[in-house]
């Protein structure tokens, strides 16, 4: 080796190996596809190896070139953590934060503090991602995501996770129009007309009979409907002259939802709990204190003050 490696050959080696063109990987790093072709094909040089075969369609690594890209990673993810590090020592944001939140909390949370954290913040480039649990978490472990936000716990206990607010659930009943503000039980709910997310979305504690007892319905058994919208949901309940339950956050920021049927739930109440994920070695402390501080006064006045609950499965919240 004649030279050390720099920083940008190993950006570019590593946008080459996931886009598997050299047009895009350069486009993503900002540069001409000449300087980055030019840049790779110098460390091939000073390595004295093929990274990438050029002839395969897309552009794939080498043997060589895998035995070393997850080398070439980590050495990639430190330089970025150092750079934080630095940064955390100066008083001034800047800087990206590439942000992954679940489908059932986007349309609703995000209105109450985005507008506001961007306009304090205006030397932070916010990156926002509608994706599910699943694909955050993944994501995250591959540092392709800074922060996730999501229903806690979640099973992989290799990346951090902090607790937020806790969310209640109420009923949405179409056809209780006439009974204003009743308090359901879990026997009051005709499970004939019970409509949730998706078939796993089966919660624990008090209402998790739901599950158990959604399987004996005669309604609607030629129809099952999968998705991650609960505004795709409400109109499929106002359809079917259904119910369902929904996080308050939703009740209260859609101008789809009818207040007139929404109803509580006896004590103690179910709730989910929304917290934020990120890589144990994420560096940017400060910015995950900004982001939880921002969430938690958005969210303050919208949420109910009641100890007595019970927090249900974050799978509902996929």
């Amino acid at each position: 080796m004649t030279s050390s490696i720099s920083y940008n050959q190993i950006k570019y080696v590593l946008a080459l190996h996931k886009t598997g063109s050299f047009s895009t990987a350069a486009e993503r790093c900002f540069v001409t596809q000449s300087t980055l072709s030019t840049m790779i094909k110098k460390l091939e040089d000073q390595l004295d190896l093929i990274l990438f075969d050029r002839k395969s369609k897309p552009i794939q690594l080498t043997q060589e070139g895998l035995l070393l890209i997850d080398q070439f990673t980590l050495l990639h993810n430190e330089y970025d953590n150092l750079r934080e590090l630095i940064q955390d020592t100066q008083q001034e944001f800047y800087g990206t934060l590439n942000i992954g939140i679940i489908p059932t909390l986007a349309p609703f949370l995000l209105p109450l503090f985005l507008r506001s954290m961007t306009h304090k913040h205006p030397n932070i480039a916010f990156s926002i991602s509608e994706i599910t649990t699943n694909e955050i978490v993944k994501k995250i472990k591959l540092r392709e995501l800074d922060v996730g936000i999501l229903s806690l716990p979640i099973g992989d206990k290799s990346i951090n996770q902090n607790p937020l607010f806790l969310e209640e659930f109420l009923i949405y009943d179409t056809q209780n129009i006439g009974k204003k503000n009743k308090k359901y039980t879990i026997e009051d709910i005709d499970v004939n007309r019970l409509w949730l997310l998706e078939e796993s979305h089966c919660m624990t504690s008090q209402i998790e009979k739901i599950c158990h007892l959604r399987k004996k319905r005669q309604a609607n058994q030629n129809l099952v409907f999968n998705s991650g919208s609960i505004l795709s949901l409400i109109e499929l309940v106002k359809m079917n002259k259904g119910l369902t339950l929904l996080p308050k956050l939703a009740l209260e920021h859609s101008n789809l939802i009818d207040s007139a049927y929404i109803h509580t739930i006896e004590s103690p109440i179910p709730v989910r709990e929304v917290g934020l994920v990120s890589h144990p070695n994420f560096a940017k402390k400060r910015f995950l204190t900004m982001l939880e501080k921002e969430i938690k006064e958005a969210v303050k006045p919208h949420l109910s003050k009641t100890k007595k609950v019970r927090v249900i499965s974050p799978n509902l919240a996929k």
